[in-house]
């Protein structure tokens, strides 16, 4: 008898549409998650509810203004785009869903259909190179939360990262070697940082801010997000044959100075201030274009890196749905077969 087995591609998530109503209820399901924002219960009501939502909102909204395109969310085109190239590649055995982890379309009515399809097999596929509590580990709780209260629980495959994939590794180099990486002045791996509160949970013996990543994957490095971003960039950087002196590592999005360093923006500043004029974005942190990589990265330190000197910043696309990519994630899903 042939399996069915439904595959999950999963994501953060975005708003329904660059409106303040449906940005407001998207930051209010994502930062009142316990996973993306660890503090006291009250503390944290208080300050998302109060604080938070209602004045970040209406930034965002123009931020996702500058985003939308004409068929909606960058995030979740691409996302569709890749599910029908993956569906017509994994064939009529395999059901593959996109879902995001907050509003829409959402993970747990995905969960509620293969309940009711009853398939044999699910596996699920976070779609984060590197683990992070924040993204991976929230989805995975949800899943598992909700297949708990399940009478049959079928056979489950967690991708929990693949940031040494050398599919992924070979896939995410292509993309940056049609910008000729040595053309640039300098390149820059941003990925999206995270607060020590987070970081230093994965190996609270070994203080986020004093481990040595930077140089080589420790013995706690296989969870630790700061070790597996160093360590995709130790491998890209391999596989493209850059020298060290070619590129650097930062981390961008952040809140507080209490995040992973040294920032995006301030490398982009500090580069143009050396007289830099011309450097190359690449952000391994995210497979599919979104605000963080299409507004952030290619509008705004554009806007920064001109304000003190320099002359462009170009933005390397994500994976998205490449062809290579879909083979990545279709060896990877039949490969656990």
């Amino acid at each position: 008898m042939t399996k069915k087995t439904a595959v999950i591609l999963a994501n953060v998530g975005t708003p329904d549409a660059p409106t303040v109503p449906a940005v407001r209820k998207y930051l209010f399901e994502f930062l009142n998650d316990r996973r993306v924002i660890d503090l006291p219960w009250l503390l944290q009501k208080i300050l998302v509810n109060l604080i938070i939502v209602p004045f970040r909102a209406p930034k965002s909204t123009k931020l996702y203004q500058k985003l939308w395109t004409e068929k909606g969310s960058p995030l979740l085109v691409i996302s569709n785009e890749t599910r029908d190239k993956l569906q017509e590649k994994l064939g009529e055995n395999f059901t593959v869903f996109v879902r995001m982890r907050y509003q829409n379309p959402s993970l747990k009515a995905a969960l509620k259909i293969i309940q009711e399809k009853r398939f044999d097999e699910i596996v699920v596929l976070p779609m984060f190179p590197q683990y992070a509590s924040s993204t991976t580990g929230t989805i995975v709780q949800l899943v598992n939360s909700e297949m708990a209260k399940w009478n049959v629980i079928p056979e489950i495959s967690i991708i929990s990262q693949f940031y040494d994939n050398p599919g992924f590794i070979k896939a995410f180099a292509a993309q940056i070697s049609k910008y000729n990486p040595a053309s640039y002045d300098h390149i820059i791996f941003s990925y999206h940082g995270l607060p020590f509160s987070q970081t230093d949970r994965v190996h609270p013996e070994i203080k986020t801010a004093g481990c040595q990543c930077e140089t080589g994957l420790p013995a706690h490095g296989n969870f630790c997000y700061k070790a597996t971003c160093y360590e995709t960039t130790r491998l890209l950087a391999k596989e493209l044959g850059l020298p060290k002196s070619a590129y650097s590592v930062a981390f961008q999005s952040r809140l507080t100075k209490n995040w992973l360093n040294p920032f995006s923006d301030e490398e982009v500043i500090r580069l143009a201030k050396e007289g830099k004029k011309r450097i190359l974005i690449a952000a391994p942190a995210f497979i599919a274009d979104c605000l963080e990589t299409i507004v952030e990265i290619g509008i705004e330190y554009q806007e920064i890196f001109a304000e003190h000197g320099g002359e462009k910043v170009q933005l390397v696309e994500s994976l998205n749905a490449n062809n290579d990519w879909i083979e990545t994630i279709y060896q990877m899903i039949t490969n656990k077969h």
